[in-house]
């Protein structure tokens, strides 16, 4: 929505559970605190090579055991320390690049056994970006949208962090897990298998606002520490139940041999592994997520995903000439959607540049208040607070640099 004022010219419930991952505890930003995200799975042990790992479809809802590859399009190597007097190395016969300024969101479509921390730094190794990070964690055995940010679009994550996500997640019947998913601990197993109405019918006690207890393998602090590391070293924690929102939670499909294939859209801090505990418990059939698809975040859904490939793809055809990574990257304030945007006169866009506020005068002055962000031409500028005739600037972009092409400016 954009407020336009006659007067100028017209031109993030609790932290997200992280990838239970001890090699990938890092940040997900170079040089700022990690995000977590919601409803993501547990302790893979990623980024091993040549391991296998188990992969269930959601799309065609079947199962199969694939062997984990070590494709080297996939997979972020830093190169051994440079030696006096060596000059560049080349890595995998290319040469290494200068780092440089890249703003825009890349919407990766994330592939199994890849931690999100791994895909930050491919992509960023890709683009040469000075800075990257991503808007909430998808952990190794999930796929789909991992929104990454690069530039001056890591200033709008927390408007990507506090936006609903859609899952799509298949529910093994007849196991409950210590981890909630399939590479846990069996805690508990039942022969009964539910009938597809029985599992239709609970699913309204799960919708709207919930009292929702976090799984044992989560982020949540009990006296400092991690739930989940509390869990590896062996210790049952108890965890209090905390408000979480389910907007809408649908069966799919179902089958005899003991599988349900969910779609739910939910807000920050819901795990998708309790649903399936939850909901196993009170069928008597107990339950674990053998699948987990995201496939929207924020204002970011599955027409926005690049696959891997592709992106790769994209930056071999951009090293020789015949394209431009800026095709692959969306605007800054796409994650803004849900917020107005204000055009401003150049003169006051000068003063905002510089932190300082502009009063707001005149007939059409915009009444409204609260968080806008401003543009001038066209161009994004700042985050800014509107509120009684004044706008004071929060964060001001320095969009210098790579940006998205004009044709990703208007998305389909």
């Amino acid at each position: 929505m954009t407020t336009q004022n006659s007067a100028f010219d017209s031109p993030i419930a609790e932290p997200d559970a992280p990838e239970k991952n001890n090699s990938d505890r890092g940040n997900n930003f170079s040089d700022t605190p990690p995000h977590h995200e919601d409803g993501s799975l547990s302790r893979l042990q990623a980024e091993t090579s040549g391991g296998g790992s188990e992969r269930v479809e959601v799309e065609g809802f079947s199962s199969q055991t694939n062997q984990a590859s070590a494709h080297p399009a996939s997979e972020a190597r830093h190169p051994p320390p440079r030696q006096a007097g060596e000059g560049r190395k080349k890595q995998n016969n290319q040469p290494r690049r200068d780092k440089r300024d890249v703003h825009g969101w890349v919407v990766l479509d994330k592939p199994v056994g890849m931690t999100s921390t791994h895909a930050v730094a491919v992509v960023k190794r890709l683009f040469s970006a000075k800075r990257a990070g991503h808007a909430g964690t998808l952990d190794p055995l999930a796929s789909g949208g991992l929104p990454i940010a690069l530039g001056e679009a890591t200033k709008t994550v927390p408007f990507v962090m506090d936006g609903r996500k859609r899952y799509r997640f298949t529910v093994q019947w007849g196991e409950e897990r210590d981890t909630d998913d399939t590479e846990g601990r069996v805690t508990a197993t039942s022969e009964s298998r539910p009938a597809a109405d029985a599992v239709r019918a609970l699913l309204p006690r799960f919708t709207g606002v919930i009292e929702q207890i976090p799984p044992q393998y989560s982020a949540i602090k009990i006296q400092g520490e991690r739930a989940y590391d509390l869990a590896r070293d062996g210790e049952t924690v108890a965890l209090q139940p905390r408000p979480v929102e389910i907007h809408h939670f649908t069966l799919v499909e179902h089958t005899d041999d003991g599988r349900s294939l969910f779609e739910a859209e939910c807000g920050k801090g819901t795990y998708v592994r309790a649903l399936a505990r939850d909901i196993g418990r009170i069928l008597g059939c107990y339950g674990h997520i053998s699948a987990l698809r995201r496939t929207l975040v924020g204002p970011f859904d599955e027409a926005d995903m690049i696959p891997l490939e592709e992106l790769e793809a994209l930056c071999n055809r951009a090293a020789s000439g015949e394209g431009s990574l800026a095709d692959a990257l969306l605007p800054v304030e796409t994650a803004l959607d849900d917020i107005p945007a204000l055009a401003v006169t150049r003169a006051d866009a000068a003063r905002l540049h510089r932190g300082q506020a502009v009063l707001l005068r005149g007939r059409d002055a915009p009444q409204s208040s609260g968080t806008v962000y401003v543009t001038v031409a066209g161009r994004l500028l700042a985050l800014a607070e509107l509120g009684h005739g004044e706008l004071i600037p929060k964060r001001v972009f320095n969009l210098t640099g790579l940006t998205a092409s004009s044709g990703r400016n208007e998305r389909a």
